[in-house]
């Protein structure tokens, strides 16, 4: 059984710092790039991050470049979301999903409907 948990949010001033954690299990972890996702009251999921396979490639949204950064751990199974420079924008339910990589091509997606595993989100809440 795959389960992806998120942890790491919170509240937090703007300006301020939080760290997201993805722990996967139940797949094999390189078979997948990671994506980060999130969805404010009244709004679509949007596309926030994502990283490769093996850590070497990522790619961000315009509202989040420069200030987030994805990463992963794959000896831990785990997936990073580091967020500087917080906004009270930035507030919203986070998720991680997993891409499964068929191909050496496309090896990442911004697209949710191609993600296949999901976890149950973090809040985060940033104040003015």
């Amino acid at each position: 059984q795959v389960q992806l948990v998120e942890s790491g949010g919170g509240l937090v001033q703007a300006g301020g710092s939080l760290r997201l954690s993805c722990a996967a299990s139940g797949l094999t972890f390189t078979d997948y790039s990671m994506g980060w996702f999130r969805q404010s009251p009244g709004k679509e999921r949007e596309f926030v991050a994502t990283v490769s396979w093996n850590g070497g490639s990522t790619h961000y949204a315009d509202s989040v470049k420069g200030r987030f950064t994805a990463s992963r751990d794959n000896t831990k199974n785990t997936a990073y979301l580091q967020m500087d420079s917080l906004k009270p924008e930035d507030t919203a339910v986070y998720y991680c999903a997993a891409y499964e990589v068929r191909s050496s091509i496309v090896i990442m997606s911004t697209n949710s409907y191609e993600y296949t595993y999901w976890g149950r989100g973090t809040q985060v809440t940033v104040s003015s």
